[in-house]
């Protein structure tokens, strides 16, 4: 189970609840680290996840954790999530650096401080199928976010690691904007 730092947004205590969840990725940061030494990159890393924190508490969503070079939190909204997951990989490139973003609609268990549930897997899954850039989402995800200004782009239906079946994944725009590669 994975750690919400911001306890008293979405529920009251333990049990189950629909949650949207965002895994962000940047894309070749050992080559990063490679070129720009230890120090820098860490450097570098450390105020392009500040902007990421700043962008998820703008947008109403909650860090879990940061892994790494990623970073997963969750929305109580699925348009929330996408509109912060677009915000991140956009303002990424201000640092020089493609972030790929996936996000899954789905109820995640609450024990105390700590959530966990399919939901997570799902959205890990599909963050590694996005290419530099690119938000992806589940099928789940954009019936969640009908009626918004976001628009979404069929992937096609892929196999997501250790999870039975094909599954629809989407990309994503916001309204107006080119679909990514």
């Amino acid at each position: 189970m994975l750690h919400d730092d911001r306890m008293d947004v979405g529920t009251n205590g333990d049990g189950r609840m629909v949650t949207t969840v965002l895994f962000t990725d940047v894309v070749d940061s050992t080559g990063h680290a490679i070129v720009l030494g230890d120090r820098h990159w860490l450097a570098l890393l450390e105020r392009q996840q500040g902007m990421v924190r700043r962008e998820i508490r703008k947008a109403g969503g909650r860090l879990v954790v940061a892994i790494g070079d990623g970073m997963v939190a969750t929305f109580d909204g699925a348009a929330a999530g996408v509109q912060c997951a677009l915000a991140i990989a956009q303002a990424s490139r201000s640092f020089g650096l493609e972030v790929r973003c996936g996000l899954h609609c789905g109820e995640s268990e609450r024990r105390g401080a700590r959530l966990g549930g399919l939901v997570f897997h799902v959205a890990a899954r599909i963050v590694t199928l996005a290419h530099p850039g690119e938000v992806l989402v589940s099928d789940t995800l954009t019936h969640l976010a009908d009626g918004s200004a976001l628009r979404f782009h069929e992937r096609g239906r892929r196999t997501l690691h250790g999870l039975p079946g094909r599954w629809p994944v989407y990309g994503v725009t916001a309204d107006g904007a080119m679909p990514a590669p």
